[in-house]
């Protein structure tokens, strides 16, 4: 009989005991997670994840003590020599946060708002080597990639299928699996599965590479192709 792989066990960072209830609620309720630890500040965070060593630390950016941003960087560093990962959750969606906190080895950034299906799906994303950004976040940083005004160049033969296409560019335009099945009239599951069979076609690491994808291919922006 195989034995199931032990649940990920997670620490909580945030300055705001209800949110912090909040989330061990939402974690603890997967099969597949556990919560080991709380920390209302910065460096109470560090010090834990040192003596707890969990799979995974949920990070605010705003605590006292020491912000999300630098608990990322002595976490999950490129200088760490046993980086702990760290998934950025807050209600702070600034650029510079954003950056900052995937230069220094955050494995993901998600908004408070984005609900309880992504931070799980962030989780999982996580352990799996991946990085996950609030679809919010994704468009915005997205907009550099619209072309130039001129003549756009031919566009190479799509490998995707006209609903895989649309599908690219419901991710671009940040939707979530449950928004994206609303829209064509599918289950949040079958949104899903979509998206999967786009991903591995696109050879995409991400939802992000998806929505890069869809920009540069011209299936959204501001003067989307048909």
């Amino acid at each position: 009989m195989t034995t199931p792989p032990a649940p990920t066990r997670i620490l909580i960072a945030d300055d705001q005991d209800d949110v912090r209830s909040g989330f061990r609620l939402i974690l603890s309720s997967q099969p597949d997670m556990t919560v080991v630890g709380e920390a209302a500040d910065g460096l109470a965070a560090v010090r834990l994840a040192h003596s707890l060593r969990p799979d995974l630390v949920l990070a605010d950016i705003r605590m006292p003590g020491l912000d999300g941003l630098e608990l990322t960087r002595r976490l999950a560093g490129p200088d760490v020599p046993d980086p702990i990962r760290v998934l950025v959750v807050t209600t702070f969606d600034h650029d510079d946060y954003v950056r900052t906190a995937l230069r220094d080895g955050a494995c993901g950034f998600l908004l408070k708002r984005s609900g309880p299906g992504l931070l799980i799906e962030g989780v999982r994303a996580a352990m799996a080597g991946d990085v996950l950004i609030s679809p919010q976040i994704t468009v915005r940083l997205l907009q550099a990639l619209v072309p130039a005004p001129g003549s756009p160049a031919t566009p190479a033969p799509s490998p995707l299928t006209a609903r895989e296409q649309e599908i690219a560019r419901l991710v671009a335009e940040g939707l979530t699996n449950a928004e994206i099945g609303e829209k064509l009239f599918i289950t949040a599951g079958t949104a899903k599965t979509h998206i999967a069979n786009v991903q591995a076609k696109l050879k995409a690491r991400n939802r992000v590479g998806i929505a890069a994808w869809a920009w540069e291919n011209g299936l959204t922006g501001p003067d989307p192709r048909e």
